[in-house]
């Protein structure tokens, strides 16, 4: 079984893979001042029981990284391991100004777009900032845009506004807010809804100009459950496209 590790900013995902099958995933917070150790005694609680016969992995995280690195040469030092970083074959051609600034998970979700599609697609993922990825029809990744991510959208609301507070990220009644939890939850997940709507559109628009329509729209992240049934572009959600990505990768390498 393949075990991979998207480790992001906010949150560290985990999913174990009998071929091409998906068995059984976790989530768990990240923490850039967790050792090693720790990370091994979390990671061994989730899959002690299950036969681990290769680990692929990446992050955004550069201290976590580190860490996994140490853990996984410690722990896991029979087990065939292929970490996303430069030199490791994607399948995916970085078409950007500067190809090493682009995020490991960004790759991952662009390899796992274009096997899933075969097409040109956006990818949205609601994570701890929102990131639009642009795909091209061959399959490379072409750039896109990043925006404050919903949670961080909301922190900075309830802190910066005497009379605000965080509110539980449910639909209200109404777009029409009644009341100030009504109108927090509106703006946010009705705005957000709007925003990616509105990125989508423009983005699918420069992608193929003579025929946006054929651009697939996929959303991925923790946050996007709460946003994809209020959007108009979203066409596939898919909760794994990262460890996907991972997966593909790994037998590329292994």
């Amino acid at each position: 079984m393949l075990l991979a590790i998207d480790v992001g900013n906010t949150n560290t995902v985990m999913g174990v893979f009998d071929g091409d099958e998906m068995r059984d995933s976790w989530r768990i917070k990240s923490d850039a001042r967790t050792t090693a150790d720790e990370l091994a005694l979390a990671f061994r609680g989730l899959v002690a029981d299950l036969p681990v016969t290769g680990i692929a992995a990446c992050s955004t995280v550069p201290a976590v990284m580190r860490e996994l690195r140490t853990m996984l040469a410690r722990y896991y030092a029979g087990v065939p391991t292929v970490l996303v970083e430069p030199g490791v074959r994607t399948g995916v051609s970085i078409l950007t100004d500067n190809p090493k600034e682009v995020g490991t998970d960004r790759i991952c979700n662009t390899a796992a777009a274009y096997h899933l599609t075969g097409s040109p697609c956006v990818v949205v993922d609601f994570g701890t900032s929102t990131n639009f990825d642009v795909i091209s029809p061959r399959g490379d990744f072409l750039g896109g845009a990043l925006a404050p991510g919903i949670e961080i959208s909301l922190d900075a609301l309830a802190a910066r506004a005497a009379q605000l507070r965080k509110v539980e990220l449910v639909a209200p009644r109404s777009p029409i807010g009644k009341n100030t939890v009504e109108s927090l939850q509106s703006g946010i997940l009705y705005g957000f809804a709007g925003q990616v709507d509105g990125m989508v559109r423009r983005l699918s628009s420069a992608l193929v100009p003579d025929d946006p329509a054929a651009v697939h729209v996929i959303a991925t992240g923790g946050l996007a459950s709460l946003v994809i049934d209020h959007s108009e572009t979203v066409t596939r959600y898919e909760p794994a496209l990262t460890l996907i990505g991972l997966r593909l990768i790994w037998e590329r390498n292994a």
